[in-house]
Formats: structure tokens, C-alpha cells, sequence
């Protein structure tokens, strides 16, 4: 939910941010004439029930034979008044909720940093870390899934034959390397001052439109209408509903959270892509990061979420980038986001592995959460980012260090958390 001031004070800059994303800035002058159709309701409305109440004293002064002619006239007017007013308080409610669901239209305003245009449109901020030339090695490198396949760490066939397409059991060393990805990220994340939570995965549809995941992402999104729950696609949601409806002491902010938990994923308008492997799928488990702070502070904090990101990264001794998204592909509730993609080697290109947004006050409003300080009561800024996405992490592990007899090298920094084997040895 963006502050109706700057609406209502520069709507240019929202059109613009509008613009920058490749929606229409037409929005904004649609919320604006809410607002007012809004705000001229609510003033008819209580101009009849302060005209209602004022009618009421006049009716119980109205007493004696000499005014009952008057007091039959207050009588007449007051019932008809008090038509009027529930036809008032009727248009009230609806301008309410015509406004309500105008303003939830509109995603968070677009960072003028951020690049303009959709997908493709992002900036490359920064290489890390040198991909292997294989062909200098002398053999041509293996896919994730026949790596998988040769190292018993994940079952393709039979997760479609229980689940369908886009669904996987990991067995094996796959299995032991997510338990070992999770613990690693954990560790971490409590070392970097998160506190670790493990919350719920289902929840409930304010805590899912809170987040901006009911807007332009709704379509991925699983819902169960029987007992209207949603599945979160990452545990984002619960952590920014945690403190709905909270007033914090800003004194003991940033707040930071480090959640593991299973996401599922529609991956709807993905046909036909990345239908390879573990790469892309409907459910898959994540280690998150989140963060409570103020406004003021969420620009430098969002660059320590993106500095813990490369340093994950670089601990596991994958190559990668960094980009800046660009403002169409931010999803909703992000005025900035900072991708960090790894080189996937037979792909023959980078690959999302993590991400950190900046979603100022956005979910914040929605969802009530304000602090406190000297300066009053104000909504708070949150931030999100990936400590580990577990199937693509594996993915990326499994194609870097692959070595020419099949087997996989385990980075130095994962083997504690392996029971310190060095590698991961093909099994047939």
C-alpha cells in the first residue's frame, strides 16, 4: 500500500514509477477519483447525521399542545432523514470499497535507481568468481540431472508418477546435501544476527494479500477454497504477517529472521521452460531472510542482505552475477531488487539462485505493522532475500564441480556438514 499523500501531493512521480514498470500510470488518476468520490461520500454522510441528530433534539423538545403541528413536521422530516441516511452510509461502504480495491491495484513505486522496462531489461552490476573452461579439461560436462541420475541424488520418475510434472524426490546424497545446505544457511544466517524460525506454510488470505502476492502474482499462487488457505511460494509471508497488527520500539530495530520452510509454486505462463531436471518445480524448500527496519534504514540494509547473498555464494565456490532487475520485473511489493545468478555450465548461461528486494512501507501498511520513536507512530520498512534455494543451489553444485569420472567435489566450506566427505562418488 503506497502513502495516498504522495498520490495526492505528486501524482507525477506515481505515474512515472507507473511508467518505469510498463503498467499504466492511467492507475493513478483511476485512485485519485476514488479518493475523491470517497471523501465527497464520507462528508454527505456525515453531513445528513449531524443534520439527523440535530433533528433528533429538536423532536424531544418539541412538546406541548401548541407544537404538535411542529413536532409532527420533525417527526415526518426525521423519517425521511433517516432514509437518506442509510442510503448514504450505503454509498459510503461502496466508495470505500471501490477505492480499497483501486489502490490495491498498484504495486510499490518503482526506485528511480532501478532500470526501466521488463525482463530483460536488467543491469549487470558485477561478475564473481572464474567459469571452467571443460573443454580445457578434456571432457564435456554433465547436466544436473544425469549427474543426479549417476549419484542416486534425486528420482525424477517417480515424483511425476506421485505428483505429476515438476515434482522430485531427492534421495541419497541429494537428500543429505539439502539437510547440509539448510543447516549451513542456518548456522549462518543465526552467526549474521537472524533469529531462526521454521513458520507455517499455509496461511491465511490477508497474511498472502499483505505480502502483494494476490495482485499480478495471484495466478501462482495455490489455494485451498475449501478452508481458504494459501500455500506460500516462500516463507516471505508468514515472516512479514508476523508482526501484523504490531506497534515495535524502533529501539529494537532491525529485526532479522531466518526461516526454513517448504515454498509451492504454480509456475504458471512456464510452459515449456526449464521442464529439465529440478531446476524449475511446484515445490521445493528455501532458507529465507527478512528484516524489520525503518525506512530511513532499509536503503543500507538492503545492501548488507545483498553483500550476506554473495558471500553464500562465494563460500560454495560458484561463479555468478549480480544484476539489477529492472523495474517491470520486480514483482508488487519491491521498489529495488538485486538478483545473484549462477553460471550453469551445459546451460551455457546465468541462472537465478538468490534474490533481495527492498519493499519499504508497502507491506507494512497492509499488513499494520508500525514502530514507535520519538517522532510517533509510523509504518516500518521490510526487506526480504534467499539465504538458499535448495534444488537450484544443488543444481548449480553439481555442474561447477563436477569432475571428468563423474564425480562431484563438495566446497571446503559444506563438507563439516557432510560428515567431511570431500566427494560425492557415482554409485552405478
Amino acid at each position: 500500500m503506497i502513502d495516498l499523500r504522495i498520490l495526492r501531493h505528486d501524482p507525477e512521480k506515481a505515474r512515472e514509477a507507473q511508467r518505469r514498470r510498463g503498467t499504466a500510470p492511467e492507475l493513478i488518476d483511476e485512485i485519485l477519483s476514488a479518493d475523491e468520490a470517497r471523501r465527497s461520500a464520507i462528508a454527505g454522510y456525515e453531513r445528513l447525521r449531524a443534520e439527523q441528530k440535530t433533528l433528533g433534539k429538536q423532536v424531544a423538545q418539541a412538546s406541548g399542545a401548541d407544537q404538535t403541528d411542529n413536532k409532527a413536521e420533525l417527526l415526518e422530516r426525521s423519517k425521511a432523514l433517516s432514509v437518506e441516511v442509510k442510503r448514504a452510509d450505503t454509498a459510503q461502504a461502496e466508495a470505500e470499497t471501490r477505492f480499497q480495491d483501486t489502490m490495491l491495484q498498484l504495486p510499490n513505486l518503482a526506485s528511480p535507481e532501478a532500470p526501466a522496462g521488463g525482463e530483460d531489461d536488467y543491469v549487470v552490476l558485477e561478475h564473481v568468481g572464474e567459469t571452467r573452461d571443460f573443454a580445457a579439461e578434456g571432457f564435456q560436462p554433465l547436466d544436473h540431472l544425469e549427474l543426479g541420475k549417476r549419484l542416486g541424488a534425486f528420482d525424477i520418475e517417480r515424483g511425476v508418477k506421485v505428483s505429476g510434472a515438476r515434482f522430485y524426490y531427492l534421495t541419497g546424497v541429494g537428500a543429505m546435501l539439502e539437510l547440509a545446505l539448510v543447516q549451513m544457511a542456518m548456522e549462518r544466517a543465526q552467526e549474521s544476527g537472524f533469529t531462526p524460525m521454521i513458520p507455517p506454510a499455509l496461511v491465511k488470505p490477508h497474511a498472502m494479500a499483505g505480502t502483494g502476492f494476490l495482485g499480478q502474482a495471484a495466478s501462482d499462487v495455490y489455494h485451498l477454497r475449501d478452508d481458504d488457505f494459501y500455500l506460500v511460494g516462500t516463507s516471505e509471508v508468514p515472516l512479514a504477517a508476523y508482526h501484523s497488527d504490531e506497534i515495535l520500539d524502533v529501539q529494537t530495530l532491525p529485526r532479522r529472521y531466518a526461516a526454513f520452510s517448504p515454498c509451492y509454486r504454480k509456475e504458471a505462463g512456464s510452459y515449456g521452460k526449464d521442464t529439465r531436471g529440478i531446476f524449475r518445480v511446484h515445490w521445493f524448500d528455501k532458507v529465507e531472510l527478512f528484516t524489520y527496519t525503518t525506512v530511513e534504514e532499509s536503503y543500507a540494509e538492503h545492501q548488507r542482505l545483498l553483500l550476506w547473498e554473495k558471500d553464500w555464494l562465494v563460500s560454495l565456490e560458484l561463479p555468478f552475477r549480480v544484476i539489477d532487475t529492472a523495474a517491470g520485473d520486480l514483482g508488487m511489493s519491491a521498489v529495488r531488487k538485486f538478483d545473484c545468478e549462477a553460471w550453469i555450465p551445459t546451460q551455457g548461461k546465468y541462472r537465478e539462485l538468490t534474490s533481495t528486494s527492498n519493499c519499504t512501507e508497502f507491506q507494512a501498511r497492509r499488513l499494520g505493522v508500525r514502530g514507535r520513536s520519538e517522532d510517533g507512530i509510523k509504518p516500518l520498512a521490510t526487506l526480504n532475500g534467499t539465504a538458499c534455494a535448495i534444488p537450484r543451489t544443488i543444481v548449480a553444485l553439481l555442474e561447477n564441480h563436477q569432475q571428468a569420472d563423474g564425480s562431484v567435489q563438495v566446497p571446503k566450506v559444506l563438507r563439516p556438514y557432510l560428515q567431511g566427505r570431500e566427494t560425492l562418488a557415482p554409485i552405478a
